[in-house]
């Protein structure tokens, strides 16, 4: 029997140690630097359609039918007149059991958490990774000691793992984004709160969508802004009061409404991934954001994340690993260049650009060859 270890109980490592599970050749243990897996966040996720295919490999689609919603369309609208621009059907993608679904962070964690309960050690903070051929050893800050035949490294964007066996090679930069997280209790007016939408603005950005039918919203804004290195590294930072008071000044105007309707508000720097890091010991690999982190603008983290640690599951199990990392590398850059094309587009600024951009995407969402490339290579395993 192999023993793996998975560094990471966020949604790659915990999804990857349900498929694991099902094969009793392989013994299995997430290791978790939290004293707890995080369940208060009430904040949304979208998957499409190719992740929610490979969730309901281990039963996601039993998943009570009022803790996850299916919107059929994206919804563009313009920021600074509110009017609506155009409308996306992303159900076309959709089959009869996988469809483009949202739903809280917090309602996919604990679905993946449930058949793990004694498979979880929580409060394990990695310290040292020792390699010697195959045989991989583990320390931990608790001073325990295990050994493993495959180390899975799904600790996010600032994985300690992946510093410690690169030698701090590889290190996420700074996106010159802020993030801004929070629910909404009330849909606001002249938008359909059954679909997703999608506000573009000058330098910003926000999305609104349900995360299931009990009229429960999402809200994140995307703000372009520039922190010193200092401030980049000044965790406590996003926490002060006086600091986010500071940056809710520089949200438009015409979002300002939306803003004292938001609750449990969060903001936090985005960081993403510059380059890619192949581990040298063909037994350790990487998933979810310690594989790469993207701009939020393709809302595929979460979809990449399980895509990812499902191929990863594949490789391992019928022998074939070292074809993982340039498979998964593919992908990513297709993904990645999607994120950074939609974060300019939806930030442009100058009227004539943004008029052009409009009528583009009026074109661009009713042809079918179009979407069949730029989402249809995505959404489809």
């Amino acid at each position: 029997m192999k023993k793996i270890a998975i560094i990471g109980g966020g949604i790659s490592g915990l999804y990857i140690a349900n498929l694991f599970k099902q094969n009793p050749d392989y013994e299995i243990t997430v290791f978790e630097k939290n004293n707890s897996l995080n369940f208060k966040e009430g904040y949304g996720i979208q998957l499409s359609v190719n992740s929610v295919e490979l969730l309901n490999k281990i039963g996601f689609k039993n998943i009570d039918f009022n803790e996850k919603f299916h919107p059929n369309k994206i919804d563009f609208y313009s920021l600074k007149s509110k009017k609506k621009i155009c409308e996306l059907d992303i159900s076309s993608f959709d089959s009869k059991d996988s469809k483009y679904t949202t739903l809280k962070r917090s309602t996919l964690v604990k679905f993946l958490k449930k058949d793990l309960e004694n498979l979880i050690k929580t409060s394990y903070k990695i310290s040292k990774i020792i390699q010697q051929n195959r045989q991989i050893t583990l320390s931990f800050e608790n001073k325990e000691t295990i050994e493993c035949d495959y180390l899975i490294i799904s600790d996010g964007v600032f994985s300690k793992s992946k510093n410690l066996i690169s030698n701090n090679q590889i290190k996420p930069k700074y996106n010159n984004t802020l993030a801004i997280r929070g629910t909404l209790s009330k849909s606001p007016n002249k938008i359909d709160n059954k679909n997703i939408s999608l506000f573009l603005g000058s330098d910003f950005h926000h999305v609104i969508y349900p995360v299931n039918y009990n009229g429960d919203l999402n809200f994140i804004a995307i703000l372009k802004y520039q922190l010193s290195d200092k401030e980049q590294e000044n965790y406590s930072l996003f926490n002060d009061n006086s600091f986010i008071e500071k940056i809710l000044k520089k949200i438009p105007l015409e979002s300002k409404e939306l803003f004292e309707d938001l609750k449990e508000l969060k903001m936090f720097p985005v960081f993403i991934s510059d380059n890619f890091y192949e581990p040298q010991n063909s037994s350790i690999h990487l998933i979810g954001d310690a594989f790469f982190a993207y701009p939020p603008s393709f809302a595929q983290g979460a979809s990449q994340s399980i895509e990812g640690a499902y191929e990863l599951f594949k490789s391992i199990e019928n022998n074939t690993e070292s074809n993982f990392f340039n498979n998964r590398v593919k992908k990513t850059k297709m993904v990645n260049i999607r994120s950074k094309l939609n974060q300019f587009a939806f930030h442009l600024s100058n009227p004539l650009t943004t008029f052009l951009r409009n009528i583009l995407l009026k074109r661009l969402v009713k042809n079918k060859k179009f979407l069949e490339t730029y989402l249809g290579r995505i959404y489809k395993n």
